[in-house]
Order: C-alpha cells, then sequence, then structure tokens
C-alpha cells in the first residue's frame, strides 16, 4: 500500500513552544488544540473552544517504571469542561481536543468517538487510562461511522505527532521501518532475553529472563529502574529466574541491556541478532546500503 506524505500546519498561539498550539492537516476538516494545563484560562475568548469535541488529558508517569497518564472524554462545550477539569483534576497538565472546523460533529459522533479512542488506547496499553468507567459508544449509521473512523486515524496522526504515543502499539505490526529485526543478548547469571528496536527507544518482549543478581558496581539509576520493576509485578520471581511479564520499552538499547544483565551495558554491542552480528555493525550496514542505492538512483537518471 502507498503512503503519500502529509502537511500538518503548526501555529503557536502565545509565540512560545511550550504554550498553546493549534494543529491543521492538509485536506482534513478537524483541528487539533494543545493546551497546558496553566493556559487553559487563556482561552474564554475562543469561541471554537465552546463547541462539541473529543478530548484528551495528558499526565506524567510517577517514576522510572511506571506509565503516563490518560483520560479521554467528550463535551458539548469543551472550553467549559477543561476548567472543570482543572478544579476536579490533579494529575494532568497538558490536553489535546479535537473538534471539527465545519462544526460537523454532533453528540452521537463525540460519543463514537471517546469510545474508539479509548479501546485504541486500551489495546496499545502505553499508558494507564484514567476514565473510571468504559465510554458507551453511541448507535450512528454506516456513513457516520465510516466517516468517524477516518477522523480517528487522523487523531491518531496528529497525537503521536506532538509526542504522545497513547494510540501506538509498543509494537507495532506495520512496521515499516526495517527495525524489525529480533535481537538477543544473554549472560551466565541468568539473563536471557529478545527485542527491537522501535521509534522511541528499545523493547525487550515478554518472557525475557532477566539477570538474578546485579554486579555490586551496577548503576544506581538502572538498580532504581529495576527495583522498580520487581516492585510493580512488570518483573517477577519465577522458580531460580526473573522473567518480564509484558513487553516491556525502554529509552535505549543500552538501557534495556543494562537492566537485562544487571551491569553496565553498551546496547550497541550487547544486543545481536541471530547471527551474532551486533547492532552497531547492523545499523552502520543499513546507512551504507541506503547511501549506495542513493547513489546508484542518481547515476540512472
Amino acid at each position: 500500500m502507498i503512503k503519500f506524505g502529509k502537511t500538518i500546519k503548526l501555529f503557536l498561539m502565545d509565540a512560545d513552544p511550550e504554550g498553546r498550539m493549534v494543529c491543521e492537516l492538509s485536506n482534513w476538516t478537524g483541528k487539533a488544540y494543545r493546551i497546558p494545563r496553566g493556559r487553559v484560562k487563556d482561552c474564554a475568548d475562543r469561541e471554537e473552544l465552546r463547541s462539541t469535541a473529543v478530548y484528551l488529558l495528558f499526565g506524567k508517569a510517577d517514576s522510572s517504571a511506571s506509565r503516563p497518564k490518560v483520560y479521554i472524554g467528550e463535551a458539548e462545550n469543551v472550553y467549559n469542561r477543561l476548567v472543570q477539569h482543572v478544579a476536579e483534576k490533579e494529575y494532568w497538565n497538558e490536553s489535546v481536543v479535537f473538534i471539527s472546523k465545519d462544526e460537523n460533529l454532533n453528540k452521537a459522533h463525540i460519543k463514537y468517538l471517546e469510545s474508539r479512542l479509548h479501546e485504541i488506547a486500551l489495546q496499545a496499553d502505553r499508558y494507564d487510562l484514567e476514565n473510571g468507567n468504559t465510554p458507551t459508544r453511541s448507535s450512528i449509521s454506516e456513513a457516520d461511522q465510516a466517516e468517524m473512523e477516518e477522523f480517528i486515524q487522523y487523531v491518531k496522526m496528529l497525537v503521536n505527532t506532538m509526542g504522545f504515543k497513547v494510540f501506538e502499539p509498543i509494537v507495532r505490526q506495520d512496521d515499516t521501518s526495517g527495525n524489525d529485526i529480533t535481537l538477543y543478548v544473554s549472560n551466565s547469571r541468568g539473563a536471557n532475553a529478545r527485542g527491537k528496536r522501535v521509534s522511541d527507544g528499545f523493547v525487550v518482549y515478554m518472557g525475557s529472563e532477566i539477570a538474578q543478581n546485579p554486579v555490586a558496581s551496577f548503576t544506581k539509576g538502572f538498580s532504581t529502574l529495576r527495583d522498580d520493576l520487581l516492585a510493580k509485578k512488570i518483573v517477577v520471581e519465577q522458580g531460580d529466574t526473573l522473567v518480564l511479564q509484558e513487553d516491556y520499552l525502554f529509552s535505549s538499547p543500552s538501557a534495556a541491556a543494562a537492566v537485562v544483565l544487571g551491569r553496565s551495558a553498551n546496547g550497541l554491542v550487547e544486543w545481536k541478532d541471530s547471527s551474532g552480528i551486533d547492532l552497531k555493525t547492523i545499523e552502520t550496514a543499513e546507512i551504507r546500503d541506503a547511501e549506495t542505492e542513493l547513489s546508484q538512483k542518481n547515476e540512472s537518471c
């Protein structure tokens, strides 16, 4: 399937990258506002934000082994709802609001969007959902459902572009980046793990075995992360082995290797493919191959 590029227009409402932002996508009737909690009060004059909308509230992770938080909601007057959330919900620090520029979203539409986005976020399993109840999905016509599913694809694209990967599975089944090589690492102290590169770090697969006893000189930061994973039952003891209970995203190959091996590690040389070729060599070869392909294309022109 051929994928075409998209143009995203960003407007910094406060001339500040940390302030309010409006995002629009070429050939789409939707519109996104990214609003920090402290800037909600400045949106009282935005008439667009007194319309029907679906929105997300984002909160930071509490610790290195915790996940960030998200609340997914809908409102017929989203500005008033955000004001209410400022007063009642403490955990969030940023919101993303989606409205329709042609005012084509009604109550049934936003209830459908809320339910589907909640479902997709649950399946992705990257964030802790703060919704107390599962949103009820409204019944809409087949034509409206198709339109809302297209709306959802653009919502996912913009939310991801803003840096919130709430709808992206840690391991994507449709990965076309070339990073889908399974890599391995092990040692004599019980480590035996599999993982892969992803766009925002390195994933170690569920079922991977973690070294039982870290070395005495183990870096404090990684030691704390390891302890947090054990405390949260993300890593559990099974007999004489520590086993990862879910696919887990680390910030880098080195962080993943260090926690798995129980010692300081350079992930670029520790992680190897099934032929024993390390990640550093793999990435160097990938860049070389891409440059060779580009050179051959230029020569043929």
